[in-house]
């Protein structure tokens, strides 16, 4: 699914050249589930951002969904990505004027689906996260858990091969943090591959793998002994 070798990326000025990822070595199969923790300035955010192609690398190889994409341009880039890949961010990124169904909207304009297609995966993905009811509500009518969902229904509308989650619940209370993770791995238990950066030990090691990044290298991956399965009912957080 996800292949990275001796993947390196450096951040240069004019005065400083910054080793962000260094001979960095991952493989991730379809249908896992992976947590990844390290330090602060450890090489996490760099490495989902090249995973997600939102940033190019400067050595090694790396394949998605067995397509090398170390020399696309940036159409073919863009063009993968957004029939690929789902992202989930910590604030959420939801259009406070927008209601649900239209900020769920927005990324499927973009690929150019047609009206009743939209609509059908706009509803499909809403009620997947428990929120087709709330579908006319605003943003700030909803609490940061409710929130949170709705930004994954955005990244599951679009049907991606896997989710990509930067500290997807950095801003929610314990309650609301896990009931996001249960979310999680139902949509993992239902065949979608999940990457998440995480600081909270306790998350990650809901996850089937942990993978510790440490230097701009993964320095220890360990395998989870967990039974991710369809939650029964999702909480109303």
């Amino acid at each position: 699914m996800l292949k990275m070798t001796d993947v390196k990326k450096v951040f240069r000025t004019d005065l400083v050249e910054t080793h962000a990822l260094r001979d960095f070595n991952l493989h991730v199969g379809e249908g896992d589930f992976v947590a990844v923790t390290g330090p602060s300035g450890s090489g996490k955010t760099t490495f989902l951002n090249i995973a997600g192609l939102l940033e190019t690398f400067n050595g090694g190889t790396y394949e998605l969904d067995g397509q090398d994409v170390s020399n696309l341009n940036d159409k073919k880039r863009s063009q993968l990505r957004n029939e690929k890949i789902g992202f989930i961010f910590q604030s959420f990124n939801l259009i406070p004027d927008l209601n649900l169904f239209d900020n769920v909207d927005v990324p499927l304009r973009y690929r150019g689906f047609n009206s009743a297609e939209r609509k059908k995966r706009i509803e499909n993905s809403l009620e997947m996260v428990g929120l087709a009811q709330r579908m006319k509500h605003l943003p700030s009518q909803l609490s940061g858990g409710q929130q949170q969902r709705v930004a994954i229904a955005r990244a599951l509308a679009g049907e991606p091969r896997f989710l990509l989650a930067d500290e997807p619940t950095g801003n929610l209370d314990t309650q609301m943090a896990n009931s996001v993770l249960d979310l999680l791995k139902s949509i993992n238990a239902a065949g979608t591959t999940i990457i998440m950066v995480t600081h909270d030990e306790n998350l990650a090691k809901q996850a089937r793998r942990n993978i510790y990044v440490r230097d701009g290298k993964v320095s220890e991956i360990n395998d989870v002994d967990v039974d991710i399965a369809m939650p029964t009912q999702l909480a109303a957080v």
